[in-house]
């Protein structure tokens, strides 16, 4: 590993160590100067950011908030528990345990393995159809999965019991215990974070649609997010059982979900460091708090107890954070991403114009074609038997009047939605059925109609996304930051490459979604509207820029846009569509004299008179 690789990694570590470091520090000063109280809440501490940790990574990078991981946490107690509890204890407490799991007494190391991997698996088993939702429908599942893991706990009374408490457990963890695993839990967490899957995961949660079109599996990139965000949260819950030496089901139910909740959302659910900080303060308000709750002695006067004030304090947090900081206390910011940014910019130097490194050169012949696309909404066709085709090297323009199903055909041919019939074939391979990100990976790239970029994500962080995508496709650069930098700097984009693509004008924000696309270095590029709301001098620049893009790639490019002067001017070819049919195809002259075309845009009455066509159009 070299270069920006390198850098990244490097920098990744450093700015986990802004946490580790403090994080031993303290565990250092607890041990050797604090009181036993202390030190037993500096540990749990230590144990509710693992837990949160694992959280983070799943629900920060997502953007789905989940309600199920202190089910995790559970079964990770319980599994390391039997696994640990000393024999003749076992037969008295558990006398129906299964023979082999009555005759184990493993040490706190083996146990803690064997309940990772045991929830590892029963994780990506539920999370494969969880996963499969996303959304709102995906949160309701979470909470689904901690009222039912619940009700398994307290049914399964061979092995925990059931509601009664379950006792005897070796108390294996000390603060250093706790350290080990928080440091670890830390460092993981982290480096997933700036990983490709963990950065295109956070493409998905700014915009899915997007991401998919880009090439990212959304699906797999959830469900290994999942997976390693309850194994974490396992190591909690063996921590945790090791801690307490007697728990019951209760302890895994929504208290602890509020908790944990609570932590990420104060601090920020979208970065580690967010994690990190909401944990501190969440703990020092529950320890204070708690205090509280049971009353305490002010100047000679004893406050009454006051149930439930933890959990109403914890809500009462919640609500002034997102009143005050929406985001969270850390919002976006992650110690030591400053320096990522930085450091790699300086390993980038500066791009190779694109002009002199072509994305494709000497094109192999291919074509794509849709035939005879029908698709319906409801009872209305937007499209009927619909034909198209694309050259590698060529320019087609597509045209038509608002609603006559420019950008459905864009959909289907992207493979956003499924036609009713009809075929898509990319260089021969049938690609109706495939999902979008595979599509895309098969050569596909796309801008869309309203702009959809990840706001939040940096400019460069933008196309590098998509160039990660592409990663292991044909004739693709090794070095996906390399590549992403040569292309900002072909759009005139370099220098704004640490700002959020949010914070960018309209016509930066076309050029940079056209820029992702290109990263994907696809043979054939839809671009749905590239030049709605520009200037006539910033579409003229497109103009220039588009035919230079052929030219230079030899990548077929299809073209969808209001302003006709653009489209014929830059088109080879042009298709209209008028009411979801084919009308005319042809060149600019032919389709410019064609009557039908003229009647789809003026009207029947005003073509006899003679008129022509607008140099500009609404919008489908």
């Amino acid at each position: 590993m070299s270069g920006p690789s390198a850098q990244r990694a490097t920098a990744t570590l450093l700015g986990a160590l802004l946490l580790v470091i403090p994080l031993a520090v303290a565990a250092v000063l607890f041990a050797s100067f604090a009181s036993a109280g202390l030190q037993r809440t500096y540990t749990l501490f230590l144990i509710n950011l693992v837990a949160v940790l694992g959280l983070g990574a799943f629900s920060g990078n997502s953007g789905i908030l989940s309600f199920g991981h202190v089910a995790f946490i559970g079964l990770g107690a319980y599994a390391s528990a039997i696994l640990t509890l000393p024999l003749a204890t076992k037969a008295s407490a558990l006398p129906h345990l299964p023979t082999l799991l009555a005759g184990l007494e493993w040490g706190l190391p083996a146990a803690f393995v064997a309940s990772l991997v045991l929830v590892a698996v029963f994780g990506l088993a539920v999370g494969l159809p969880i996963m499969r939702m996303g959304g709102a429908a995906a949160v309701i599942a979470t909470l689904g999965l901690l009222l039912i893991v619940h009700g398994i706990l307290i049914g399964a009374t061979d092995f925990t019991r059931g509601a009664n408490a379950f006792l005897g457990v070796p108390r294996l963890t000390n603060i250093w215990t706790a350290l080990g695993v928080a440091v670890l839990a830390l460092l993981v967490v982290r480096w997933f974070r700036d990983s490709a899957a963990g950065r295109q995961l956070r493409a998905s949660r700014e915009d899915e649609t997007a991401a998919k079109a880009i090439g990212v599996d959304v699906l797999r990139r959830r469900l290994v997010a999942w997976t390693l965000s309850a194994t974490i949260a396992a190591a909690s819950g063996v921590l945790l059982a090791h801690f307490l030496g007697a728990f019951s089901p209760s302890k895994f139910y929504f208290d602890d979900t509020l908790t944990l909740l609570t932590m990420l959302i104060v601090g920020g659910m979208t970065t580690v460091s967010g994690a990190f900080f909401g944990a501190i303060v969440v703990t020092l308000t529950i320890e204070v708090l708690r205090r509280v709750e049971s009353g305490v002695d002010v100047f000679g006067w004893e406050t009454p107890e006051l149930f439930g004030l933890t959990q109403a304090g914890l809500c009462v947090l919640i609500l002034i954070v997102m009143y005050r900081r929406p985001a969270g206390m850390f919002a976006r910011l992650e110690l030591g991403e400053a320096w990522i940014r930085g450091w790699l910019g300086r390993a980038g130097g500066t791009p190779v114009a694109a002009a002199s490194t072509p994305v494709a050169a000497d094109v192999a012949p291919g074509l794509l074609r849709a035939d005879g696309i029908t698709k319906n909404f409801a009872g209305l066709r937007a499209l009927d038997a619909v034909d198209l085709s694309l050259a590698p090297g060529e320019i087609v323009g597509l045209i038509g009047p608002n609603g006559s199903g420019k950008t459905t055909l864009v959909n289907v041919i992207s493979g956003l939605i499924l036609p009713d019939s009809g075929k898509v074939a990319v260089d021969g391979a049938d690609v109706t059925d495939w999902p979008s990100f595979e599509v895309a990976r098969a050569g596909i790239g796309r801008t869309f109609q309203n702009i959809r970029l990840f706001g939040q994500l940096s400019v460069l962080d933008n196309v590098e996304t998509a160039a990660l995508a592409a990663r292991g496709t044909e004739a693709v650069p090794a070095d996906p930051n390399a590549r992403a930098r040569e292309l900002l700097a072909r759009f005139g984009l370099l220098d704004l490459a640490d700002r959020p693509a949010s914070a960018l004008d309209y016509g930066a924000q076309r050029r940079l979604e056209i820029a992702r696309a290109l990263a994907l270095n696809p043979r054939y590029l839809l671009l749905d509207e590239p030049a709605a709301g520009m200037n006539p001098t910033e579409s003229n620049e497109l103009l220039r820029d588009l035919a230079a893009l052929r030219a230079e790639t030899g990548i077929g490019l299809l073209v969808i846009d209001h302003d006709m002067s653009l489209i014929m001017r830059l088109c080879d070819r042009i298709v209209v569509l008028n009411r979801g049919e084919k009308i005319a195809e042809g060149s600019a002259a032919e389709v410019q004299s064609n009557p039908a075309v003229i009647e789809a845009y003026i009207g029947r009455k005003r073509a006899r008179q003679g008129a022509s066509i607008p140099t500009s159009e609404g919008v489908s």
